[in-house]
């Protein structure tokens, strides 16, 4: 059987990183949806298959992140301190391949400083609060949605947005020693 006409997969990944190649370039609100698909070799169509928006696709496969960060949760030994735990997922969730960091970077420049991701990044983060906020319940015995695990999980985001704040701003910056000193300072307190 010949695939001779068949155009070659595509994944969320390689539309994210096509559409962060186009945003870096020509800027992210210069860049339409349609201009993203034709660098992808896809119909508009399609692309709205694999993304609900053009906010959504600089995220890339999120979720598949926040599930792996969920079951790094849940996989902890339930002797592990509270704090330790989130720390421990905090670094595991944001570890990068040496071979990934400039790519990253360059996601994470658009997300923290383009106005219309900034808003969006919000709904994301909620996500992300989510799984905190329902391991610290599971934790402590409280709803996820009580004070206690809302702000542990609003504090632990401040952490880790405050990090990479630091690691864009200065390429020499270790994101995992920042996140890990971060997440310290919750730990002693303020």
């Amino acid at each position: 059987m010949s695939t001779l006409g068949r155009r070659p997969t595509t994944t969320r990944a390689q539309i994210s990183t096509i559409a962060i190649d186009l945003f870096t370039e020509r800027g992210f609100e210069e860049t339409s949806v349609d201009d993203v698909a034709a660098a992808a070799g896809i119909a508009r169509r399609t692309l709205f298959r694999y993304y609900p928006s053009k906010n959504a696709i600089a995220w890339g496969d999120f979720d598949t992140h926040l599930a792996g960060m969920r079951a790094h949760l849940a996989g902890l030994p339930p002797s592990m301190g509270l704090a330790e735990a989130l720390r421990s997922s905090l670094v595991a969730f944001n570890r990068l391949d040496p071979s990934e960091i400039v790519a990253h970077r360059r996601r994470m420049t658009l997300l923290l400083t383009v106005p219309a991701l900034q808003a969006h990044s919000m709904l994301m983060y909620a996500g992300w609060r989510e799984v905190v906020a329902d391991h610290v319940a599971t934790m402590t015995g409280e709803r996820p949605g009580d004070h206690h695990p809302q702000t542990v999980a609003w504090l632990l985001l401040g952490v880790a947005l405050a990090a990479y704040g630091q690691w864009l701003d200065d390429e020499d910056a270790d994101l995992e020693a920042l996140l890990t000193a971060g997440s310290r300072i919750l730990d002693r307190g303020l």
